[in-house]
């Protein structure tokens, strides 16, 4: 069995960096790709079990009044409550505030420690939720696992690009979201099979059973190497860092990619307030992008599918079992099509993903919302063709996101910082994404029943700004060295009139 696959990246200023895809980057990065599973498996856990009328009819007595009792209410209102939205999105209030501490944890104590921690409070979380008697407790429960998803969120995208080959990068990175797939499609094959359980204690599996990929993170985190980057970063053992980057690139002769890692650090290590520093002029690309990606990401509209797809199911007529097969079909597609991003992301490049993914969501998100805005209506219920039409719609808007907006909405920000406001940058990024997923998760439901099909119009009109957005501000960074990413901002025919000044007045202040 060969031990990886030999490469030579170009760097901007003519450098070669040598290296391959070892084996002990792959393990490194599967092990790091486990704060992905928690996300995923988080994210189809609570949207199924929210479904399940026994977990309804004890911490939510009044939707499960409602779905069963109330004849006159419209369909898309059954399930809008508030307290029912507040355990699905507390869990993102608390992976903002942790996204903060991660930051410094991050770049004060390495890449390592913060995944050690989120995968900790991830496995306390898991435990409480699985133990909950009380609504209060399976709140409290979901904001620990909130600051195990924030932790593993700010750090494990920065872990992936930095141990990464510069070609290989994306696909690499992209790895994060396939994680994040694999964890929605666990939760939804167990969901599936827990629903099935007599006695109406199923829920309590499927939330304790998050404490297994929170384990296995937390446990294999004791193991992880640190970033070469990182370890320049915070140390001053040179050749400690050195003797790294040659095992994680597989050969001895790494020496360009070493002084382009001096010199992003010694840049770094001057800045002592990061969050100061993004803000300005010559950084304004990266802080745009480290808002905007994350908001557009969260306003596709996948979290109608992530959160609610059980519950989107049962409005349209299917029964509790059917709806959750229905969202094991779409994690299988979604996880497929992440897979196949990690394929040809650094082939196509970022752009060309975010085209045809941004195509392919808006037509199915329009052709559901015409089909249930005829067909389903307020009492109605929608024909078994009608349903089936709607599943494989779901499945094709998933399949665009999965290899576009899903895994580039993590590997673009990751990518883009230099290294002196990289931590800041990627908590910029987690914070927007939770605040905004927060909102999202908050508000949907009663969106759902005052919008009606018209949600899916709305969400669809965002789809076409993201992508237009996209194509035009976004420059190309496949095939990029990390460390010299800032070449394709000063080359961008936008962006480099705000860092392309900044450095014609760095050298006329030098002269």
């Amino acid at each position: 069995m060969a031990a990886g696959m030999a490469i030579e990246s170009e760097g901007g200023d003519n450098n070669i960096y040598n290296g391959k895809i070892t084996v002990f980057v792959i393990l490194s990065c599967m092990m790091a790709g486990m704060g992905g599973v928690i996300f995923g498996y988080d994210i189809g856990i609570s949207g199924g079990v929210t479904s399940m009328e026994p977990f309804l009819e004890k911490f939510f007595p009044e939707v499960h009044r409602k779905m069963k009792e109330d004849t006159k209410i419209s369909n898309y209102c059954k399930f809008d409550s508030q307290l029912l939205t507040s355990f699905t999105s507390s869990l993102y209030v608390a992976g903002l505030v942790a996204s903060f501490v991660a930051s410094s944890v991050t770049r004060t104590f390495g890449r390592k420690p913060s995944v050690l921690m989120g995968g900790a409070a991830f496995l306390a979380g898991s435990a409480l939720g699985g133990a909950a008697v009380n609504v209060y407790m399976l709140i409290f429960g979901r904001l620990l696992l909130g600051v195990g998803v924030g932790f593993a969120n700010q750090s494990v995208p920065l872990y992936l690009s930095e141990m990464a080959p510069a070609r290989y990068r994306g696909a690499i990175n992209n790895g994060f979201q396939f994680s994040i797939g694999i964890g929605a499609l666990a939760a939804n094959f167990i969901n599936y099979g827990t629903e099935q359980i007599q006695g109406g204690w199923g829920w309590r599996v499927s939330l304790a059973l998050a404490a297994v990929p929170a384990s296995i993170l937390t446990l294999g985190a004791l193991f992880l190497p640190e970033t070469p980057n990182s370890l320049i970063q915070r140390k001053s053992d040179h050749q400690k860092a050195k003797l790294m980057l040659q095992r994680v690139r597989g050969t001895n002769d790494v020496q360009a990619e070493f002084d382009d890692l001096l010199k992003a650090s010694s840049t770094a290590k001057t800045i002592n307030h990061p969050f100061k520093k993004i803000i300005q002029r010559k950084y304004r690309p990266q802080l745009v992008m480290a808002i905007a990606i994350p908001f557009f990401q969260q306003v596709t509209g996948i979290n109608v599918i992530a959160f609610y797809a059980p519950l989107l199911f049962r409005t349209i007529g299917l029964g509790v079992s059917a709806s959750l097969l229905s969202s094991v079909f779409s994690g299988i597609v979604g996880a497929g099509s992440t897979l196949i991003s990690m394929f040809i992301v650094d082939r196509l490049g970022r752009k060309k993903l975010f085209l045809i993914g941004g195509i392919q969501m808006f037509v199915s998100q329009v052709i559901i919302g015409g089909v249930l805005a005829v067909q389903l209506g307020d009492q109605g219920t929608v024909s078994k063709g009608y349903s089936i039409l709607v599943l494989i719609l779901i499945c094709v808007y998933v399949a665009g996101f999965g290899w576009s907006w899903g895994p580039l909405g993590w590997l673009v920000p990751s990518e883009i910082f230099q290294l002196e406001i990289r931590s800041a940058g990627q908590s910029i990024t987690v914070a927007v994404s939770f605040v905004f997923t927060f909102i999202v998760a908050q508000t949907f439901l009663a969106m759902l029943c005052h919008f009606k099909a018209g949600i899916f119009f709305f969400f669809g009109g965002w789809v076409v700004v993201m992508t237009a957005f996209m194509q035009l501000l976004l420059p190309e960074t496949k095939n990029v060295p990390i460390e010299q990413m800032d070449r394709v901002w000063r080359e961008h025919w936008f962006w480099k009139k705000y860092v392309g000044e900044v450095d014609e007045q760095g050298k006329m202040e030098e002269a």
